[in-house]
C-alpha cells in the first residue's frame, strides 16, 4: 500500500510503502475490543486491603469483666468499636487485569492500524519538526493539515520542539512508536505517523 507523505506545511514529500502485513489487515470489532477492554483493565489501580480484626496488632486480653462493668461485654481491643481496632468488612485485595494472548495483542494493533489506513484517517509525515517549538506555529500548522483530535506517533523518541508545542493543544496526543497502543488509535480521529514511525512500528512486527 503506498501513501503520500506531506510535510506539516502540508507540502508533498515523496511517498511510502506500507507493509501490508501491518496496514492491510482486515479490521476485526471482537480482536479491537478484547484489546481494548484489557487495556483499560490494566489500567485499573488494585484494591487496597482494610486490616480487619485479625490483621491488627492490639492485645487479644479480655479487659474488663463480662458482668457488672455497665458497659458491652468486650473480649478485647482489636474490636471495629475501639479506636486502632479493625475494620469490620473492609475491602479485600483484589486486581482488576487479566491475560491477554500476546499474539492477539499485537493483531489488535495491526488491526487499529489497518482501520485507520482504510477510512483514509491515516496521515504519514516527513518529520515533527516545529519551528522553535512554538505552540501558534503548530496551531497553523494543524489548520493547513485539517486537523482537530489527532494522535501523533514518532520513532525511537518524540520530538522535543513539537511536544513542547503541543502541550497545550486540547485533542493533540504524541507517542513514541514503543507506546503505540489500540485504545489510543481508535479514539483519535486521526493517526498521523512519521516516516521513522512507520519503520519502527513495523520492524516491531517483523522483528
Amino acid at each position: 500500500m503506498k501513501v503520500n507523505v506531506q510535510t506539516l506545511d502540508a507540502q508533498a514529500a515523496g511517498d511510502v510503502e506500507l507493509n501490508d502485513a501491518v496496514f492491510g489487515v482486515e479490521p476485526r470489532i471482537d480482536i479491537l475490543h478484547r484489546v481494548v477492554l484489557w487495556q483499560l483493565e490494566k489500567r485499573r489501580a488494585p484494591a487496597r486491603a482494610t486490616r480487619e480484626r485479625s490483621d491488627v496488632a492490639r492485645t487479644g486480653k479480655k479487659f474488663g469483666r463480662q458482668k457488672g462493668g455497665g458497659t458491652a461485654r468486650h473480649g478485647d481491643r482489636k474490636a471495629p468499636v475501639f479506636i486502632g481496632g479493625g475494620k469490620a468488612h473492609g475491602a479485600r485485595a483484589r486486581t482488576f487485569g487479566h491475560d491477554l494472548n500476546k499474539k492477539v495483542r499485537a493483531l489488535g494493533l495491526k488491526m487499529a492500524l489497518s482501520s485507520k489506513a482504510k477510512d483514509g484517517s491515516l496521515i504519514v509525515l516527513d518529520n515533527l519538526d516545529v519551528a522553535e517549538g512554538k505552540t501558534k506555529a503548530l496551531v497553523a500548522h494543524l489548520a493547513k493539515l485539517n486537523l482537530n483530535k489527532a494522535l501523533f506517533i514518532d520513532g525511537d523518541a518524540v520530538n522535543v520542539s513539537f511536544a513542547k508545542a503541543s502541550a497545550n493543544i486540547v485533542g493533540v496526543d504524541l507517542l513514541p512508536a514503543v507506546g503505540a497502543n489500540v485504545y489510543d488509535i481508535l479514539r483519535a480521529d486521526s493517526l498521523v505517523l512519521t516516516r521513522a514511525a512507520v519503520e519502527k512500528l513495523e520492524a516491531r512486527f517483523n522483528g
